[in-house]
């Protein structure tokens, strides 16, 4: 009897089209239905992995009000084998022996999967991203996460390209998010998808990189704080940076050359209140022409986990209360943090609080006490670094040093 082929709602082209004018996470049903990835339970993978060491992440189970890092975090070695004896209860496990389930939170994060199975290359077939368009692409660009309840990522935005995570959950590039796991047990697979423009963002990163790193680097009575990233383990030096810099600056340049873009469509994402993408000026968007055809096989991510909850369907591509689900293990993502001050007013860092027009039962004097005060406000390094790192700054920089670049002058 012959096998029967699923029906996906959008074609590989279609998906390509709709993944290009997407503004916001949304979850695509039905599209990964004959995928074999999505039998990876924690217990298939552990016999296909047998006696292979993975180097897993672990936090405590407690509520904070600040991120936890990946260099703040405890690390083991093991087996998944040992990892899943671990979650059963047993308290001898090893590199696990230390650490108490009930206190502690385990994370497989990251993980390449063509680095765990170069030895089992038919593995990489399981996963088909071409189904969205993207020939040849399967587990070999792919990352496994192998975790328990509560484990998590910081909230943070990915700098490159934009994220695809099987159920298929689409993630935006430059939109803040996290990952948290909400089963007892939980796997799944993503893979980020390069863009045109993280050339010119690689560029953007190297010039900031450079100038944050030579201010803070200096010494003076107002820069002090802590300002080096916690994932960073130390200060690279301003010859480094340079050199980063300019690496960055040729790569883009040697590809600008062969494609000819529009570097300014590569300028920093921002995003409104809503979230959605800005415009640049008066220039058209082709997204105007093109409707996403949001609906039952393709659902917007609300930014509350309960709304979340209630949006999406059960379905086998999305099951998040089934031990082992492939995919399950995604929530809370696509919270942008510009949501939070909607409807309010919020100041910049070291900028004064409303004008005196404003205050409506302040006082005549008191507004001109308040003026006299601020004109004696000092400009700190932080303050001036807040303008020069500022976005639009930062882009200009870039801008003006790829066309010279190009244009055979740097």
């Amino acid at each position: 009897m012959a096998a029967v082929t699923s029906i996906k709602p959008f074609s590989p082209e279609e998906t390509q089209r709709i993944l290009h004018h997407l503004q916001q996470p949304a979850v695509f049903l039905k599209m990964t239905c004959d995928w074999p990835v999505l039998h990876w339970t924690a217990e298939h993978l552990s016999n296909c992995l047998n006696d292979t060491l993975v180097r897993f992440r672990l936090g405590r189970r407690e509520e904070t009000h600040a991120p936890l890092f990946e260099t703040q975090c405890s690390y083991a070695e093991a087996t998944v084998a040992q990892f899943l004896r671990w979650t059963r209860g047993q308290t001898d496990v090893g590199p696990f022996s230390d650490f108490s389930l009930s206190e502690h939170w385990v994370y497989a994060d990251y993980k390449y999967i063509a680095a765990l199975f170069q030895h089992q290359p038919s593995m990489f077939e399981d996963v088909k991203w071409s189904d969205f368009g993207f020939e040849g692409r399967n587990g070999k660009e792919s990352t496994l996460w192998i975790g328990v309840e509560a484990a998590n990522t910081p909230c943070h935005q990915d700098t490159y390209g934009f994220n695809l995570v099987l159920q298929v959950l689409f993630v935006p590039r430059h939109w803040w998010h996290y990952v948290e796991s909400v089963d007892s047990i939980t796997v799944s697979v993503n893979t980020w998808i390069e863009l045109e423009v993280d050339n010119v963002a690689r560029v953007t990163e190297a010039v900031t990189r450079t100038v944050v790193s030579a201010v803070k680097s200096s010494e003076s009575d107002d820069n002090t704080d802590n300002w080096l990233n916690p994932t960073e383990e130390g200060v690279p030096s301003h010859r480094e940076n340079m050199q980063y810099l300019n690496l960055a600056v040729r790569a883009c340049a040697q590809r600008t050359r062969r494609l000819s873009p529009d570097l300014t469509d590569a300028r920093p994402t921002k995003r409104d209140s809503r979230g959605q993408v800005k415009k640049h000026g008066d220039r058209a968007d082709a997204s105007e022409v093109f409707e996403v055809p949001l609906g039952p096989h393709l659902i917007p991510v609300s930014c509350q986990h309960d709304e979340w909850k209630k949006t999406v369907p059960e379905d086998s591509e999305i099951n998040t209360s089934q031990e082992d689900s492939a995919g399950g293990s995604e929530g809370s993502v696509g919270t942008n943090p510009t949501r939070s001050s909607q409807g309010k007013q919020s100041c910049g860092a070291g900028l004064p609080p409303r004008g005196c027009a404003e205050q409506e039962h302040d006082a005549p004097e008191d507004c001109a006490e308040e003026n006299r005060s601020f004109s004696h406000t000092s400009i700190t390094t932080n303050d001036l670094l807040d303008c020069l790192v500022h976005p639009d700054v930062i882009s200009h920089i870039t801008e003006l040093l790829l066309e010279r670049h190009i244009g055979g002058h740097l």
